[in-house]
């Protein structure tokens, strides 16, 4: 078994400026259409098992730890109308969604990675985002990451390959050099080769001689807790309930609203094909 998990927002994202090159305008859901295409896609391909984390709200409680922390300010209008109806067309769908609200989608993918790679029936764990702060949950090559942008898959070798260190150090890591997206600066004069030097010999943050970080150290374990994901949501009691079953009674209703015949077309024959088997 293969369980699948999608950073909705990401895929939301991506969409909605990727579907700008084609149109003068914004479709009212043409990112949330592109989107359940993606993960239809995904099952088309074999994805038996499949979930997708949104951020049903941006803030979380990174934002109480650090204030420049990333928020919602800046979002374009009409790309934030489509994030919830994004969540309602997954659940229609028949997609397990999970919005993510005091905590980030990039925790749930994280705490879902950790439970579906401790069922035993699981033979992977593939997480789709280019993320850099989902490295963190790749386990050898049985929890990996897939980045759609470069059209890469890392496993733990890959990782270490991309930033220098293993995967249980891309906190450390982006502690010390920070996370433009993520809204902190990382510790002054520290780059990406000289922080990897730093963690390959000291090992984590915590374990670092005074005298290495010396008055930043206070800030760099800030963010390191800011870097790393939370692996304890209770998202799921079973791998089971993350099996795709078909859309439910509402998906067509929808899909009509939402303008998007092609997608049902492709649902409705996936779902079919399901009753057969």
């Amino acid at each position: 078994m293969i369980v699948h998990l999608v950073d909705g927002t990401y895929e939301l994202f991506r969409h909605f400026f990727g579907g700008r090159r084609f149109r003068e305008t914004d479709a009212p859901f043409g990112a949330v259409v592109g989107v359940c295409g993606t993960v239809v896609q995904l099952i088309q391909d074999g994805a038996t098992h499949v979930g997708v984390a949104t951020d049903h709200v941006i803030e979380s409680f990174r934002n109480d730890l650090w204030p420049g922390y990333k928020t919602g300010e800046g979002i374009e209008p009409a790309l934030w109308k489509q994030f919830h109806p994004l969540e309602d067309a997954l659940v229609a769908m028949g997609v397990v969604t999970w919005p993510m609200v005091e905590l980030e989608a990039d925790d749930a993918l994280a705490s879902a990675a950790h439970l579906a790679a401790a069922d035993e029936r699981v033979d992977k764990v593939c997480i789709w985002t280019p993320d850099k702060d989902l490295g963190q949950s790749v386990v050898g090559d049985r929890v990996v990451q897939v980045d759609r942008r470069s059209n890469a898959i890392r496993d733990a070798a890959g990782v270490r390959a991309k930033f220098g260190v293993d995967p249980v150090h891309i906190p450390d890591y982006l502690a010390l050099v920070g996370d433009s997206a993520d809204g902190y600066p990382g510790i002054r004069g520290l780059g990406p080769k000289t922080a990897a030097r730093l963690i390959e010999k000291h090992g984590a943050l915590e374990d670092f001689p005074a005298d290495v970080l010396k008055a930043d150290r206070d800030n760099a374990l800030l963010f390191k807790k800011l870097a790393t994901l939370r692996t304890d949501a209770p998202l799921f009691n079973n791998v089971d309930e993350l099996q795709w079953r078909g859309p439910t009674h509402e998906f067509a209703a929808l899909a009509k609203k939402m303008d998007a015949a092609r997608l049902l077309e492709r649902v409705e024959k996936l779902a079919a094909a399901l009753e057969t088997n």
